[in-house]
């Protein structure tokens, strides 16, 4: 007899008007919190999601005693990272609510697993975390504060990775300049980034965005944003999804190292 598909569950904070939540359901994946502070945005939640609960201020809550979820998403304020604003970066007041949510899915992971669950059965197992371009450009060095571009994306990326793994770290490329598709394989888990457009998913405006997803148990990470069916903008492909995730990842693939 086969065993039923268990639905999976997400989270999602800074969750504005819901769009994480609102993809999330067309694939079949259910939307059971969200955290959100502006008021307009969460009567928009509440009336297309009715059934998902509303946490508040994402710096009040804690991930020990939010119900766990198997993906935890979140766009966090890119207004420090933008090309158009003065780049703050990640210690900006805004961005710097990044940290938030690293912090919430390690609070997560540590209560589910002292609950008694242990390797992939632990939750969340995914994040996802989505921001403006500039994030891939933006930073500045923490003793001068002279600019150091690329070092607020290092920072994101080391960040997803040391929730399992801690004792690794991330390399900045020499330029600063991080490519627009890439990779990078812990000893247990695996993250992947890609840049999309708006203007070829039936948006009428040219919108990029980084997309970043963070598997804390597995390496699935980077087949997960390969490009497997052809959509608008993107030609239809002519090799198999692992040959496309290697070609996507290109010269950005890498594993991370010990300190």
């Amino acid at each position: 007899m086969t065993q039923p598909t268990r639905k999976l569950t997400m989270g999602s904070l800074f969750d504005g008007i819901s769009g994480f939540p609102l993809a999330s359901v067309r694939y079949g994946i259910e939307p059971i919190w969200a955290s959100e502070i502006e008021p307009f945005p969460i009567l928009v939640s509440k009336i297309r999601f009715p059934r998902m609960e509303q946490m508040g201020d994402i710096t009040k809550l804690s991930g020990a005693y939010l119900p766990p979820v198997d993906i935890i998403c979140g766009g966090s304020p890119c207004q420090d990272l933008s090309c158009a604003g003065l780049r703050a970066g990640l210690t900006g007041a805004r961005s710097g609510l990044f940290m938030e949510q690293i912090r919430i899915i390690q609070e997560m992971r540590d209560a589910d697993r002292k609950s008694g669950r242990t390797g992939i059965h632990i939750r969340p197992r995914f994040g996802i975390w989505e921001n403006v371009v500039g994030a891939l450009s933006s930073g500045r060095d923490a003793e001068t504060g002279q600019k150091k571009p690329g070092a607020d994306f290092q920072k994101v990326l080391e960040a997803f990775l040391q929730v399992e793994e801690p004792y690794l770290h991330v390399v900045r490329p020499e330029t600063g300049r991080w490519e627009y598709a890439g990779g990078i394989l812990g000893v247990r888990s695996s993250m992947a980034w890609i840049v999309w457009d708006a203007q070829h998913f039936g948006v009428p405006q040219r919108r990029r965005r980084v997309f970043l997803v963070a598997d804390f148990a597995g390496y699935s990470a980077i087949p997960i944003l390969a490009i497997p069916d052809s959509v608008p903008g993107y030609p239809a492909p002519r090799s198999l999804p692992r040959q496309i995730a290697a070609t996507l990842i290109g010269s950005s693939f890498a594993y991370a190292g010990r300190a």
